[in-house]
């Protein structure tokens, strides 16, 4: 039964916050909306979202200590060191800088909840995801 991602929670602590920086940062766009308890965020064309949810208990409302790594993994079509100059001049926080490694490029972020995610280049067999193939 093949199985794939439709969506990964992100605690926040704000949700109308967390979905601006979301939306007006990153490029994302708001997919669904639950006024009560979540809003969706991602690509229309490309399927997977993020679920961001506003966390209960003792932690909302209040900015976490430190980052938290989440394992999501993001992809870019573009040069990852051009696109990370770009995010960092609208003032994202990276916990690893762009750096090329063995394996290929990586680099981490921090959402402003503290949510750590991981961003490498699309491999060449999905780069062509989200293009329109001509008539």
């Amino acid at each position: 039964m093949p199985m794939w991602l439709h969506s990964s929670a992100v605690e926040v602590a704000d949700r109308k916050k967390a979905v601006r920086w979301y939306c007006d940062v990153l490029g994302f766009s708001v997919l669904d909306d639950d006024p009560e308890h979540w809003t969706t965020v991602g690509h229309p064309a490309l399927g997977a979202r993020l679920h961001l949810c506003e966390g209960g208990g003792s932690r909302r409302g209040r900015r976490r200590e430190s980052s938290s790594n989440s394992g999501i993994l993001l992809l870019t079509k573009e040069s990852l060191p051009r696109l990370c100059r770009r995010l960092a001049k609208r003032g994202v926080r990276f916990t690893l800088p762009p750096r090329e490694v063995p394996w290929g490029w990586i680099a981490k972020f921090v959402d402003p909840d503290g949510n750590e995610f991981w961003l490498m280049p699309a491999p060449k067999s999905t780069r062509s995801v989200g293009r329109r193939r001509p008539a």
